[in-house]
């Protein structure tokens, strides 16, 4: 291999590198907007997939789910209600396809 050719490799690498540092490679997992209406403490809350933190609480569940469904909306992704227990009642999408 000439030196050369060695630079682009090493150039090339690098670059791989930094895009999968960013973010940006095609492996990585997009992040969803899907919000999940789930129990929270004696109440019930809406919190985006993947989060540790709870986007907003409320007393009742009606009311965690039409939060869910207007941020679902915005940003054209799903709904997922959680019983009491804890288990999916029921999956809302919002997709355009």
């Amino acid at each position: 291999m000439s030196k050369q050719n060695n630079t682009l490799k090493i150039i090339q690498e690098l670059i791989e590198a930094i895009i999968k540092a960013l973010g940006y490679g095609s492996k990585t997992r997009k992040r969803t907007w899907h919000q999940h209406v789930v129990p929270y403490e004696d109440d019930w809350a809406v919190r985006r997939e993947g989060n540790k933190r709870v986007t907003s609480k409320h007393k009742k569940q009606s009311t965690a789910i039409r939060k869910a469904k207007t941020i679902a909306k915005r940003y054209d992704a799903d709904v997922i209600i959680h019983r009491a227990s804890g288990g999916i009642r029921e999956r809302i999408s919002y997709k355009d396809d």
